[in-house]
């Protein structure tokens, strides 16, 4: 074709193509910085890393580091978030495009994304599984809403009179939080109901009188709620927010954007805070370190308090671990340096602090000599008698529940489940041909029968099992052929029942797994809780009896004896001053001498030495391997444990086939196991094992 041809060629046939594509269909790449690092949503450890994007020009604008996108990742689509744009990519072949921006809204700070890696270097987890609990999911109504005008009154001047100031060391460290440093410590709270919350506002105002933010994580919602109203008294009106997974999806996301986009610099919350975007921290606090609610449910399992302070250490922030008892882990953070401690004074100490008679004194046994059998000696009846004079009386069960225990009165014999199961499991095809079918009944033979404990639910109600969930009134015992059953452990609802009767005029309120009551009022009342939901009494607590101590210092667990001290010492902080609190507990325990004493201090010491010469956490680093025995094994042979590793076990922990393996290293080691145990988890996962093995760093439940 000559150049005179191309006249008689249509316009659009010799003019450029106006499309942003090139000929193959690809997108035109942005201007500036044309690739992004995505971590795409895979949980797969293989996979733990970023993936570089091309950013079309049309989205140049908005896929900023820490939005929302869409990628096709492995022939499908998936949620992602950008981690940052750059110049060039080290892939050498071809880019995928980006499919969209979910919202230009940048929720993945950097801040966060640091912590994020570390703390699932830290767990030997991966970044998208931490990520799944640092950011909420998006409510797109939420994020759409125009941000609030709020006009805020000035902050009123702090008051003369603080409640640091009943600790030797707490001025100071106020001070450091208004002058912008960091100091680190570990503070053992004076009794006192409310008193915990109004000394750990002020440490928020003083951290936001300094300039920078502040997160604050507590147990449960009870506590939220105590804390969000001592924060609205020190802090003012709408200079924090609160963050429970009881607002729902929406008012959560609202106010998580209001911390993101620093309309608050205070955030309380529950063990979800601690990844609250707080711009410019300066203060991380913890309270009752202890609370195994702290601990993550989810993958990779992090602990509030280990993620806190991870995130004081990055970001150079102070860190506050309070709490009326102390645990292991804090005391060793003391004893590094790494931390200092906050104690009042012994003669403060005493002047707060409940007098405390534990029901097994000897000189109560011979005035008494049925104490010894009685679940409520009559050192405790006289107790709450003569607290009910003069307000309300706490009642602590350990367990819920009615009767969660029975036994064979005549043998003593654990009650067990006589019914078969509800359902067997399919069976394999039949070689002639036939189809397998679900078996609904089993035949009630020895060897398939549920065994699961039985217990009551009401005192007129027929015994059921806790396992298969269905009543068993035709219950012999298979040793003695019995008909009849005894009590092995009583709960909350049986004890609520009792005390009703023994005080037919006194109003009994329970507190618990059906209902957590938050506050009771001044009048008289018998108060019954369990462990952690214990309400606070206006006023507080005449006397109270805390039951069953065997039932927590029994339980075999490495952390019997500190969860003891920690639940006995929760329970009596709500009493008044002085007053009388009975606990049924050998006097010589030390346990026991810990809350006569009111020296939580000195039992973490001791338990922090026992666990040192024992070879338990803190003192050093433990993961725990679980899964099918087979799985648990070949994992034990493949992985690459650093040199000083000791393995222990593996050992059945149920009877389906389960087992544990626990790894024990030094302190000074566990980020190498942790590298290990990754990449041994990641080439399961890249070889499509079927058996999954679930991998936890330093778990609270090692025994």
């Amino acid at each position: 074709m000559t150049d005179s041809d191309d006249a008689l060629l249509p316009l659009d046939a010799v003019r450029p193509p106006a499309s942003s594509k090139d000929t193959k269909g690809a997108p035109a790449p942005a201007p500036e910085r044309p690739v992004a690092r995505v971590v795409v949503d895979s949980p797969l450890p293989h996979l733990d890393r970023p993936f570089d994007y091309l950013v079309p020009d049309s989205m140049h604008e908005t896929a900023e580091p820490g939005v929302r996108v869409r990628v096709r990742f492995a022939g499908k689509l998936v949620d992602g978030f950008v981690l940052e744009r750059a110049d060039e990519s080290d892939h050498d072949g071809k880019l995928m495009p980006l499919e969209r921006v979910v919202s230009p809204e940048r929720v993945l700070t950097p801040e966060i994304a640091g912590l994020a890696r570390a703390v699932a270097d830290r767990y030997a987890g991966t970044l998208t599984d931490v990520l799944r609990l640092a950011v909420p999911p998006r409510h797109a109504k939420a994020e759409a809403e125009e941000p609030a005008k709020q006009d805020l009154p000035p902050t009123e001047p702090s008051r003369t009179e603080s409640a640091w100031d009943a600790y030797p060391t707490g001025p100071s460290f106020l001070g450091a939080l208004r002058d912008g440093r960091a100091p680190r410590a570990v503070w053992s709270a004076l009794p006192g109901a409310r008193g915990w919350a109004g000394a750990t506002a002020e440490a928020v105002r003083a951290t936001l009188d300094g300039g920078r933010g502040a997160v604050v994580v507590v147990p449960d919602g009870k506590d939220v709620a105590l804390a969000d109203g001592e924060f609205a008294r020190v802090l003012g009106p709408g200079r924090h927010v609160a963050l429970t997974a009881d607002l729902g999806p929406a008012e959560r996301y609202r106010r998580w954007l209001k911390v993101l986009r620093g309309q608050v610099r205070a955030v309380v919350g529950t063990r979800a805070a601690m990844f609250a975007p707080v711009a410019d921290l300066g203060l991380v606090a913890i309270w009752d370190d202890g609370d195994d609610l702290h601990a993550e449910r989810l993958a990779p399992y992090p602990h509030a308090r280990e993620v806190l302070g991870l995130r004081a250490h990055r970001t150079g922030a102070a860190m506050l671990i309070g709490g009326y008892a102390r645990t292991a882990e804090a005391t060793q953070l003391v004893a590094s340096g790494w931390a200092r401690p906050i104690v009042a004074a012994r003669t403060t100490i005493r002047g707060l602090a409940p007098r405390v008679r534990p029901a097994g004194e000897d000189a109560e046994l011979a005035k008494d000599q049925a104490a010894r059998q009685a679940r409520l000696p009559s050192l405790a009846w006289r107790a709450l008698r003569h607290g009910l004079e003069s307000g309300p009386v706490l009642v602590q069960v350990p367990r819920r529940g009615y009767l969660p225990a029975l036994a064979c009165r005549h043998c003593r014999t654990p009650a067990r489940c006589a019914l078969p199961p509800t359902r067997r499991a399919a069976l394999p095809p039949d070689p002639d041909g036939g189809t397998a079918f679900p078996i609904q009944e089993a035949p009630a033979e020895a060897g398939h029968l549920c065994h699961g404990p039985l217990a009551l639910r009401g005192g007129h109600a027929a015994p059921y099992c806790r396992w298969c969930g269905r009543v068993d009134a035709d219950w012999r015992c298979a040793s003695c052929g019995s008909p009849r059953l005894r009590a092995v452990v009583t709960g909350a609802r049986r004890t609520a029942e009792e005390l009703g009767r023994a005080f037919p005029s006194v109003q009994v309120r329970t507190s618990g797994r059906d209902g957590v009551l938050a506050t009771v009022p001044a009048a008289r009342a018998l108060v019954v809780a369990t462990p952690g939901a214990e309400p606070v009494a206006e006023g507080g607590y005449a006397a109270a009896v805390l039951l069953d101590g065997w039932a927590l210092l029994g339980r075999a667990d490495l952390r019997a004896g500190e969860e003891a001290v920690r639940r006995w010492m929760n329970a009596a902080a709500l009493l008044r001053p002085a007053a009388e609190l009975v606990v049924l507990g050998d006097a010589a325990l030390p346990a026991v001498q810990a809350l006569l004493r009111w020296d939580p201090v000195t039992h973490a010491e001791r338990e922090l030495g026992d666990r040192a010469e024992l070879g338990f956490p803190p003192a050093v680093r433990m993961a725990t391997l679980t899964g099918v025995a087979s799985a648990v094994r070949q994992m034990l042979e493949e992985v690459r444990l650093p040199p000083d590793a000791e393995v222990l076990g593996p050992v059945p922990v149920d009877e389906a086939g389960q087992e544990r393996a626990m790894i024990r290293v030094r302190r000074s080691g566990g980020a190498a196991l942790a590298a290990a145990l990754k990449g041994a988890s990641g080439v399961r996962a890249a070889r499509k094992t079927p058996d999954v093995v679930k991998v936890s760093v330093d778990p609270l439940d090692l025994i």
